[in-house]
C-alpha cells in the first residue's frame, strides 16, 4: 500500500474579463479494488454558481460547473488523497485457451467487450497492420502475455517521447511514421495494435506516480501533466494496465480517473468562453503526485 497525494492546477489567462459557458471536468480517481479514494478538494476561481456531478457512459465521475462571472482569469486545483495498490510486473492469471495467441473472446463476454474490440481510426497503407504483426511468433507458440509486454516495452525503447502543447493524439500511423508522440500518441497506438489483433482495448487517461519526484533514482517519463496508458482485457485477468511511455505493465503508480473507448472521451478539463480570439493569452497545467 502507497499513500499518494495528487495536485492538478489548470490556469487559463485573458487579456480581458471574458465570460465562461459550462466546464466539464474529469479529476476523480476510481475507486477500485487497488485504489481506494481518502480525500477530495476542489478550488475553483472566479467560484462557480453550481457543480453538478454524473457518471458518463462508461462510468466515469464527471463534474459540471457553471459560472455567471467574468473574469481574466480561470482557475481549478484539485487535490486528491488515496491509498494505492497497485502491482508491478504481476502475472496475470490467464484462462488457460487464452494463455497463448491466437484466441476467442468467450460468447459471454463479447456482447460486453462491445466496440472496444474494434478500429477506430483509419490505416490506410496498413501500417499499424503490419507493426503489430511482428509481435507473432513464427518459430512456435506466440504467449498471449509474453506478446503484449514485449509491445509495451518495444514502444518504450523505440519511440521518443515528445511533450506536445496542442490538444487531441495524432493518429496511430503518424507515430509509427515519427517514431516520437506523448503518452497519449503511444497510448492510442497500443490499443489501436492490440485491436488490430483482436484484443479488447480502452483507453486510460489519470496521473502518475515518479518515485523520482520523492529523491528515488528511478525515474518516469510523464510526470507533471496528465498521463495516459492503455487496458487490455485478458480472459482470467480482467483489464489489465499496460503504460507504453514508460514500459510498465500493471498499475504500480497508475492512478486511474477516466476509462474510455475513445481517447476524445478522456479530455481532463473542457468548456467554453466568449469574448474575442486575441483576449485568450494562454494556459497553464501544473501536476505533481508525491507519496506519504
Amino acid at each position: 500500500m502507497t499513500i499518494l497525494n495528487v495536485r492538478h492546477v489548470t490556469v487559463y489567462r485573458y487579456s480581458t474579463p471574458v465570460s465562461f459557458g459550462e466546464h466539464r471536468l474529469m479529476f476523480r480517481p476510481r475507486d477500485s479494488h487497488d485504489m481506494r479514494l481518502l480525500e477530495t478538494r476542489m478550488a475553483i476561481s472566479p467560484p462557480p454558481t453550481d457543480i453538478r456531478w454524473m457518471h458518463d457512459v462508461f462510468g466515469n465521475s464527471i463534474a459540471i460547473a457553471s459560472f455567471d462571472q467574468t473574469a481574466a482569469e480561470l482557475r481549478f486545483e484539485s487535490s486528491i488523497r488515496l491509498d494505492h495498490f497497485g502491482l508491478s510486473d504481476p502475472d496475470f492469471p490467464i484462462e488457460d485457451y487464452a494463455k497463448t495467441y491466437p484466441f476467442s473472446y468467450s460468447a459471454e463476454e463479447i456482447p460486453d467487450l462491445g466496440r472496444t474490440t474494434e478500429r477506430h481510426f483509419p490505416d490506410p497503407d496498413h501500417l499499424v497492420d503490419e507493426w503489430a504483426k511482428q509481435f507473432i511468433r513464427t518459430d512456435g507458440p506466440t504467449e498471449t502475455q509474453e506478446m503484449l509486454v514485449a509491445m509495451t516495452r518495444t514502444i518504450k525503447e523505440s519511440f521518443t517521447y515528445k511533450a506536445r502543447v496542442a490538444v487531441g493524439t495524432q493518429s496511430p500511423a503518424e507515430t509509427l511514421g515519427s517514431r516520437s508522440g506523448t503518452c497519449r500518441d503511444f497510448a492510442l497506438l497500443m490499443m489501436e495494435a492490440a485491436r488490430t489483433l483482436g484484443f479488447a482495448a480502452r483507453f486510460v487517461s489519470g496521473y502518475l506516480y515518479d518515485p523520482a519526484v520523492d529523491g528515488d533514482p528511478e525515474s518516469r517519463v510523464g510526470g507533471g501533466a496528465t498521463h495516459a496508458w492503455v487496458q487490455i482485457y485478458l480472459p482470467g485477468a480482467g483489464w489489465v494496465e499496460f503504460d507504453p511511455t514508460n514500459g510498465i505493465v500493471g498499475g504500480a503508480g497508475l492512478i486511474r480517473v477516466a476509462v474510455t473507448r475513445d481517447p476524445a472521451q478522456a479530455v481532463p478539463l473542457g468548456g467554453d468562453w466568449f469574448g474575442e480570439a486575441e483576449d485568450f493569452l494562454g494556459m497553464e497545467v501544473e501536476v505533481t503526485v508525491t507519496s506519504e
